[in-house]
């Protein structure tokens, strides 16, 4: 019985490795993007427009397929149009991209406090961190709207540090599967 469970545990961590690879590949994308900021950014914002393509090509087909009302196939088309123009116009995208964070954050924020509030009204005792929080968001979503220097160069610099994280991350994950593949073969021998 132990023996099975350290088989089918063997089978999961035995390619370890592969993690450690991605991590190897997010610490360099994030160095990468932290030391070339203006073709990190022109990256993120080609990477912006093809997000709006695929989610208007799968909203236009889920609202065919489905037969939903007329406003899913109508965004659908727009952002569909919008990720084409986004995508043959790169200058736009990379002007639009700190606006639609901008405004992503500050409905986010708006969001965040109407729940502080709710939060507030039920005795919840750490309210307060949210509405700190929340109000925060709305001053850096005016700086990223009114300012898109900054939006941009705040874009840049968090998605860097997503990667270092991300990549730091997976290689920890790798070495403590390292760790258990090495403590399971000595079981399995």
């Amino acid at each position: 019985m132990i023996e099975d469970i350290f088989t089918s545990v063997h089978q999961v961590v035995r390619r370890w490795y592969l993690p450690l690879v991605i991590g190897v590949i997010l610490l360099i994308l994030g160095v990468w993007t932290l030391f070339t900021p203006a073709k990190s950014y022109v990256a993120l914002a080609i990477v912006f427009a093809i997000g709006f393509l695929i989610n208007g090509i799968l909203e236009t087909y889920f609202a065919i397929v489905n037969k939903t009302n007329g406003w899913s196939l109508v965004l659908g088309i727009l952002s569909l149009i919008l990720g084409l123009m986004l995508l043959f116009n790169p200058a736009l995208s990379a002007i639009t991209l700190p606006l639609y964070v901008g405004f992503m954050l500050m409905f986010r924020s708006v969001s965040g406090i109407a729940i502080a509030l709710q939060l507030r009204r039920h005795y919840v005792i750490d309210w307060g961190t949210l509405m700190v929080f929340s109000v925060l968001g709305i001053l850096l979503s005016f700086l990223m709207i009114f300012n898109p220097a900054f939006g941009g160069l705040s874009i840049v610099l968090w998605t860097g540090f997503a990667f270092l994280a991300s990549g730091a991350l997976s290689i920890v994950f790798a070495l403590r599967l390292r760790k258990l593949h090495t403590f399971i073969q000595k079981e399995l021998e």
